[in-house]
């Protein structure tokens, strides 16, 4: 089956020299939750803002469902939800009201039916009749996605739908993605919340610099990337490490009061035992030892601060 999304050599350069995006690449297939990530000005709200036609690229193409999305502009843009950062919303008007004209401005009938369950599943409902100017700010970023979702899109881009919401919110919206994804709905976001990335996507894009410095599978890549983190806390607090203790990846914690040690499990020697028996000839004590895993966090900042080649 081809990609319902497909970039290719994606660029943007402002009039200004600033080059927001750098031979972008990529390829998402239908169904499939991606979980696009970066720190600020990475360049992701303006790779959204080019697929959904609101800003020019300088190069490349974007297709939709194979469609190129300027010279099927209309077509391939009746594809796409968007739930951006900003509230975009007629704040004077019902929230039914904007829903219903969201629906009808991009050509679909009138589909009542359809909108009530929307507004239900987004805890809405009882809103309907609501100016959007009397709701809270977690109910005016409900009705962002039920407009979005109004006219049955193929592909819904979530711009950092949760950024700042109460949690009831985010339990509804991760509620909702996956009910869209059993329908084929393709799901893109961009999220600071990375344990909500790790929990949903099932493949990861990394940007940086407008560039796209890494696209996997999520398990593939916690798989690869990932470390165990061995932790110790000392009976007798450290103020440094010992230069005896300079062979392996070592760090002090909470006051120096714990030792942390980070390796690769899948080594075929992860220096762990030579370690502990180090630490005893040395004479340093401890009273717990407990290991744990990498989050998608800890690898996502790893890639953020590396040095690009």
């Amino acid at each position: 089956m081809p990609p319902i999304l497909s970039l290719a050599h994606l660029s943007k350069v402002y009039a200004s020299g600033f080059e927001a995006l750098h031979d972008v690449n990529l390829e998402i297939a239908q169904g499939e939750i991606f979980a696009l990530l970066g720190p600020n000005g990475a360049g992701k709200t303006t790779l959204i803002s080019i697929v959904c036609g609101s800003v020019n690229k300088s190069g490349g193409q974007v297709l939709v469902g194979g469609l190129d999305n300027l010279t099927n502009y209309r077509a391939t843009r009746s594809r796409i939800g968007l739930v951006p950062q900003e509230i975009a919303l007629d704040i004077f008007s019902t929230v039914w009201s904007n829903v219903r004209l969201s629906r009808g401005l991009f050509g679909k009938r009138p589909d009542d039916a359809y909108l009530e369950g929307l507004l239900k599943d987004l805890s809405l409902w009882e809103k309907r009749d609501s100016p959007v100017i009397q709701l809270s700010g977690g109910m005016k970023r409900r009705t962002m996605i039920a407009k979005a979702l109004s006219h049955q899109p193929d592909i819904l881009f979530l711009d950092e739908p949760t950024a700042g919401v109460d949690v009831n919110l985010r339990r509804d919206m991760w509620a909702l993605v996956r009910k869209l994804r059993e329908t084929g709905v393709t799901i893109i976001l961009t999220t600071h919340y990375i344990e909500e990335a790790e929990e949903m996507a099932d493949r990861v894009g990394v940007m940086k610099e407008g560039r796209l410095a890494l696209v996997e599978d999520k398990v593939a890549l916690m798989r690869r990337l990932g470390k165990r983190h061995l932790s110790l806390t000392l009976k007798t607090p450290l103020a440094v490490l010992p230069e005896a203790l300079s062979d392996w990846s070592l760090s002090l914690a909470a006051e120096g009061s714990r030792l942390v040690y980070d390796f690769d499990a899948k080594a075929p020697d992860n220096g762990m035992p030579a370690l502990l028996q180090k630490l005893d000839s040395l004479g340093v004590g401890y009273s717990d030892l407990e290991t744990s895993n990498s989050t998608l966090e800890d690898i996502f900042v790893s890639l953020v601060e590396a040095k690009r080649p």
